[in-house]
Formats: C-alpha cells, structure tokens, sequence
C-alpha cells in the first residue's frame, strides 16, 4: 500500500501550494514529474514555475483590463507544459488550455476570443499555426513563442526556451516569487470544451476548483505519497489535469508524462514509471488491450508473467469514462487492478458520479446529490427505469431525459470566459443542463446513473465533446453539399461516432472517395479536427424539418445507421480507411456482432 499524503498547510491557490511543497522537508526533494529521462522534484518544479512567472510578467508588460494577463498554450504533454501552469498560477495569469488538434479558422477565433497576449506553441505544430499567425488580433508577433521539440532550429527570437533563459535566468537558477497577490478566486485555467455555437467554449476554472478537483479525486482513490499518475491524455483537457495532475501534486505524489497516447507504449510507460493510477477518457482502454491482444495472442500465461505479475506492475487504478464493461473486466484482469473507476463529469464539474465495485454493470455510479435529476423536455422529473428479465429498459422513453442539477447554485461551474449567453443557456431558472441524456435505475434504494449520449446538439468522440453544428457546416463547404446534418450515433467502443447526413446539389451523385479527401482537405488547411471526420454518411432527398424549419436531427439519430430502417443509400469507413464504402446487411450484421460482444448492443436498438 501507498504511503500517506503528505499534509501541506497553505492557501487554496497553486502559487502558495507549490512553495508549500518547495518548504517541505519531505516533499522538496521527491521526484514529481517524470518524462523519458527528464525528471523535476517538487523544488525544481517550483523553481522553473518561477522563472516562467517573471518571464511571462515582463513579456506581458501592463495588465489591466484592456491589457489582460492572458497567455495561451498549443502543446502536446511535456514538463514544459507543467511549469507553464505553474507559471502562470505563481504570477496570478490565466492560461488557455488550447486543443492542438484546432486548425485554420477555428484555432485563430478560440485565440482571438481568449484575447491571449502570448501564446506558448509546440514546434510540432508550427507549420499549421504560421498559416494564421498574422491573423490573430491580441499577440504580437514578438510573442508567439515556439518550444523546441522536433530538434530543428528555431530563429533565436522564436525559441521559448532560449527566450527563458536569456530574459529571466539559466535552469536550475532559484528566484523569489514575483511579487503579485493571487487569491482562491482567481481564474487559472480555461480548458475548452464545445458547445451549440461554432467556435468551442472556454470553461473558466479558478485556483480553487483546480485544488478542489486535486483534493476529491485523490480522497475517493486513496492516493498517498508513493503514488504515480501517468499523463498520456493531453493536459490541455480536464481529464488530465483534473484526475491526473491535480491529484499527483495534491498528495505529493509524482507523474510520469507522455507527449500523447500510444498504446504500444503504455505497458513499458507504466514499468519505467512506476505508475500506480491512471486517468483515461474511453477508446484508449480499448486500444491498449487490442495491443496487448495482438503481442500475447491467446499466451496468457506469457502476459501474466510480463505485465500481470511483473515486479515493476505497481498499477492499481484506473479512473476515466466511457469503457466498455468487457473492456473493465479485461484491463482489471489482465493488469492485476485493485479496481477501476467509471465516473461520470464534466469540465464544468456541476455533476460528478463515480463507479464503484458493485454497483450495476455499464452504470458511471451512484448518484450522490439529492439534486441531480434526470428531465423531460417540458422540465418534468423523468421516472427511474423499468428492467425485464433480459436487462432491457422497458420505458425507455418515459426514463431517459436530461441529466440535470436543480439548485439554487451551479456547484463548481464557474461558467463560460466571456460567455453570458452560454452561461444562461447552461443554467436557468434554477436548473444546470448537463447536454447530456441519462437514466437512473434505483437499486437497493440507491439511484445509479447511466449516461445515455449527447443531446442532438453535441458529439462526444474520443472523450472530446464538440459541436454538430460546426460539423455540418464545414461539411456545407463541399461543393456538390447542399445542405447536412452532424450527429451523434453508438460506437462499440465508448462514446459516440460520427454521422452525417447529407443532401447533395440536384443531378449530382455521391463520391465516396472524393468526400474522404475532401474531409483529409479539411483537415489539413481548414477548420476540421481530425476527430470530426464522420463515420458514416448517409445520402438523403430531402430532410423532415421542424416547425420552425429546423433539420428534425432526433429520427436521423434514432435510425443512425441500421439499413433495415433506414431507405437512404448508407456509407461508412473503419478505422485507417481512406475511403467511404457503402454499408450493406452483411456489414451492419458483423458490425453488430462486434457490439453484442460488447455488451452494448441495447444502444442499438433503441
């Protein structure tokens, strides 16, 4: 077992938690952040959190509000990407948690909208973001910053690290705080999630929240002293930092980090590190027992020996959403856990459940707060559902609604950065709207929650929410388009995969392979994650509109992709494929197959 937390005394911001740990005579010398052969103790952490702050106050100059103290990252997981944070939280700034994965129009206009004055950016990315430097509208060209990690040669002005160096002081130099006032309140970190509108949405996150979210994951997962998280999701996201990162530093653990996900790198990560916990989001479970899969093959006395009973396997729990329970019951077995976490949440954490062992097969947890409630559209408390004998609902539309927090306050959603009107489409009239659909099943007098997917508005893929809407209108681009719809539909992994529905220009016909390349076009020079790409197309005449002409998305999304129901010509792509094809009985029968194994065939049905 883990040894305990070590204890800090210190205000609820992550200035005067990171000294508290520098001053800790325990605490200063552990090792905290890991990555290949880097590593920094929680001194060392201090230190360049520090030298960051003086660099980012004298880069900013004045702050006030016209000039506000705003600085954005477009980063992949590095150690530089910590003393940012920490930076930013030791000069009382606020960081823009960017999604690398943004593009062209869109990335420019989330940057815009943060109103960021410098922005740090991986050199990773650099090629994508020299195509709309010039058209940013608060950076000056001077601060756009590039970190070096591809080992090509940046122009000494451009390079953020020999940009550090030289303004404020070498690595490993020790400085005294900059001499600013940060309290509890103040906004740290705008991690971006997507709504109904184009662009995504800035969720605001102040010192508190971030502390709080450290405090409740590592108290529901027992963490203490000798624990280590792994960061392979990427920290510009909540899931990362809220039960990855947060949790590690508040217990004074450490955490090894990855640039992104690998599923063939996990195992080894996980041996070198010694990771004892780690924060997923869905698909990634999936993938890391598919690699195990194809290396051990049906040899699992081979796999028990090197990763189950490995000394080095210090691996105890998993916590994140959106696995599949055979995928649960696999990773717990394969990897030897003590248990793994389905929890249900959210960036703007107004709801929070965690599963536990024991409680109901597919459920995110009990439902805890009294306030949490699942919604009819007409507002009306929707009732707990029915179960027969096969484990089917049998009133499914009667119990599932809007999963809800009636209260008189929003918990801890702080609310959206330079938002009104998403803050009072979010909460209204006493009531928080998740966006997402859900059902409570009650069992032995306690309320499970099940997450049923988005409301039509919004797409979850790959644990990223993002807006159909953008979706769609992207896809309108295409000049043989003239009008689609994006939504949602069940994905045999976790989540949602993407569908389209598209009403092509008269006369003309579907070109599966021109449409993929068009998307990859997309991609590459316009405002389309990669994510967004959709999964299956469907070519329809004409679309069932509501009263007040708007696309009728709720049939499009109960048919999804079922040739039986659907007389729409149906096409798809699996995963790696550079084309569309057309979806036959044959293939939505094997495709089926795949979510009976699953066990989420019931989401097909309904």
């Amino acid at each position: 077992m883990p040894g305990q937390a070590i204890q800090f005394d210190a205000e609820f911001t992550l200035r005067a938690q990171i000294q508290a740990r520098a001053d800790h005579p325990e605490a200063s010398g552990r090792v905290f952040l890991k990555q290949h052969d880097r590593s920094w103790t929680y001194g060392q952490f201090r230190d360049e959190s520090t030298r960051v702050a003086h660099f980012l106050l004298r880069r900013l100059g004045p702050i006030d509000e016209r000039r506000p103290g705003h600085v954005a990252m477009v980063l992949e997981n590095h150690l530089e990407l910590a003393s940012l944070y920490g930076g930013c939280g030791v000069a009382g700034l606020t960081l823009f948690g960017v999604n690398n994965g943004l593009r062209g129009k869109t990335l420019a206009g989330v940057l815009d909208q943060s109103r960021a004055r410098v922005v740090i950016v991986d050199e990773r990315f650099r090629d994508e973001f020299e195509k709309i430097r010039t058209d940013l509208l608060h950076v000056d060209p001077e601060n756009v910053l590039y970190l070096r990690t591809q080992g090509a040669q940046l122009p000494p002005g451009e390079d953020y690290i020999a940009c550090l160096a030289g303004e404020v002081a070498a690595p490993g130099t020790s400085l005294a705080y900059p001499d600013v006032t940060v309290t509890p309140g103040h906004d740290l970190m705008i991690i971006y999630t997507s709504g109904t509108t184009g662009l995504p949405k800035g969720i605001v996150n102040n010192n508190f929240k971030l502390c709080a979210t450290g405090i409740g994951v590592s108290s529901q997962l027992g963490l203490g002293r000798d624990d280590c998280g792994y960061a392979c999701m990427p920290l510009f996201h909540s899931n990362s930092m809220f039960i990855g990162f947060m949790p590690s530093f508040w217990v004074g653990g450490s955490l090894g980090i990855r640039e992104r996900f690998s599923a063939t790198n996990f195992v080894p990560d996980v041996l070198r590190y010694g990771v004892t916990y780690w924060n997923y989001v869905g698909e990634p479970v999936h993938y890391v027992l598919s690699a195990l899969a194809k290396e051990y093959g049906d040899d699992l006395q081979r796999l028990r020996r090197e990763v189950t009973n490995h000394p080095d396997n210090h691996l105890r729990y998993a916590i994140g959403n959106g696995a599949a329970p055979p995928d649960i019951d696999r990773f717990v077995d394969w990897f030897g856990l003590d248990d793994m976490f389905e929890l249900y949440g959210s960036t703007e954490a107004a709801i929070a459940t965690y599963r536990r062992v024991g409680d109901p097969r597919g459920s995110v947890g009990e439902v805890t707060d009294a306030a949490v409630k699942i919604l009819d559209p007409k507002g009306g408390e929707c009732p707990a559902a029915e179960i027969d004998a096969e484990g089917h609902i049998v009133n499914y539309e009667q119990a599932v609604g809007e999963i809800c927090r009636v209260a008189p306050d929003t918990g801890l959603f702080q609310g959206y950065f330079d938002n009104p009107g998403a803050n009072s489409q979010k909460y209204r009239d006493g009531v928080y709207h998740s966006g997402d659909l859900g059902h409570v099943l009650v069992k032995n007098d306690t309320r499970y929650l099940f997450f049923d997917g988005r409301t039509d508005d919004w797409i979850r893929k790959d644990g990223e929410n993002f807006s159909a809407l953008q979706v769609a209108r992207l896809l309108c681009e295409h000049p043989d388009v003239s009008l689609a719809a994006a939504y949602g539909v069940p994905c045999v992994v976790s989540d949602e995969l993407v569908m389209v529905a598209l009403k092509l220009r008269e006369g003309v016909r579907f070109d599966a392979k021109g449409f993929f390349d068009f998307c990859e076009d997309q991609v590459t020079h316009g405002g389309m994650d990669r994510k967004w790409i959709p999964d299956f197309v469907r070519v329809v005449d004409d679309f069932e509109y509501t009263g007040t002409q708007k696309i009728l998305v709720r049939n499009l999304k109960a048919t999804h992709f079922q040739p039986a129901r659907v007389s729409d010509p149906l096409y798809w792509r699996e995963r790696g494929e550079v084309s569309f094809k057309p979806m036959t009985a044959d293939d939505y029968s094997r495709l089926r197959a795949r979510f009976v194994a699953a066990e989420r065939d019931s989401i097909l049905e309904r």
